[in-house]
């Protein structure tokens, strides 16, 4: 048995508000509970609502720009910048800008539907 998996054939998360959500590894890829790892495109003018995640998320900007709201404090990443979020820590994101942002999301526990607690 191989002690590596290649993945390129992500599982593409179905979403209604225009985002892209490739998961390379995470509960709805692999079934793995531990990591999720996620390739996504955030269109213009795109944003979630206010969530409260029970897990530590960390995000890569590769492509565009990602607007942050944290706990009421607005930060603006840009391509080569990172973040990461304590799980816990109240958050919205959006893309309220021209281009689309293109970047990595990585969970610690996995990403779950059940623990993101959107408001």
């Amino acid at each position: 048995m191989k002690k590596y998996k290649i993945q390129d054939n992500p599982f593409i998360v179905p979403t209604t508000d225009g985002k892209t959500i490739k998961e390379h590894f995470g509960l709805a890829s692999d079934g793995n509970s531990e990591i999720s790892i996620a390739h996504m495109i955030a269109p213009p003018d795109w944003s979630e609502p206010f969530q409260t995640p029970e897990f530590d998320e960390y995000t890569f900007i590769i492509k565009g720009k990602k607007q942050f709201i944290i706990e009421n404090e607005t930060i603006v990443l840009e391509a080569g910048q990172s973040i990461k979020i304590n799980k816990n820590t109240r958050v919205q994101y959006s893309n309220p800008f021209t281009e689309p942002c293109v970047y990595l999301a990585i969970c610690l526990p996995a990403f779950s539907i059940d623990s993101v607690n959107r408001e």
